[in-house]
């Protein structure tokens, strides 16, 4: 099954590879995923979406052991208070629910951040837009594709 994220890298001509996992209710974060996939968890990314109050929504693609720097999201996107948005509302904000929300594919364009650490690999994992599917990609293709830019966040 074609998720929107991979009909959008196939839109633009990029190579990717898709990896699926057996997903638990239970354990929908990145770090189990990336051992349920028995993927490289250095190179697994997950994706947090943020608001500010000034009511903007900022998406931040980073690797799965990390977490973000509220002092430097602050500065980055210029906001004085930033948090994460409820997952009552992933839903909505994206058409994605947790554990399967991709940088790619969301429902309306937000600004998006990924790890300027994601230039030091080959490929990078995120998430296919499905629970139990990670996709496969040159961190340069993720950067085109979802029309995000480098940044140091965590």
């Amino acid at each position: 099954m074609k998720t929107n994220a991979m009909r959008i890298l196939e839109s633009l001509s990029i190579p990717y590879t898709t990896h699926e996992y057996e997903w638990d209710e239970e354990h929908l974060d990145a770090i189990h995923a990336a051992a349920s996939a028995e993927l490289d968890i250095e190179r697994v990314y997950k994706t947090i979406v943020m608001r500010n109050s000034s009511k903007e929504i900022f998406v931040f693609c980073l690797p799965a052991e990390f977490e973000i720097s509220l002092k430097k999201a602050r500065a980055l996107t210029g906001s004085k208070e930033i948090d994460l948005i409820k997952t009552t509302e992933l839903l909505s904000l994206t058409g994605y629910i947790r554990g399967g929300c991709s940088p790619l594919g969301m429902k309306k364009h937000y600004k998006t951040y990924i790890s300027e650490l994601a230039v030091l690999e080959d490929t990078i994992y995120v998430s296919g837009g499905q629970r139990g599917i990670q996709i496969e990609l040159r961190p340069d293709d993720l950067l085109k594709a979802s029309g995000a830019e480098y940044a140091d966040f965590v």
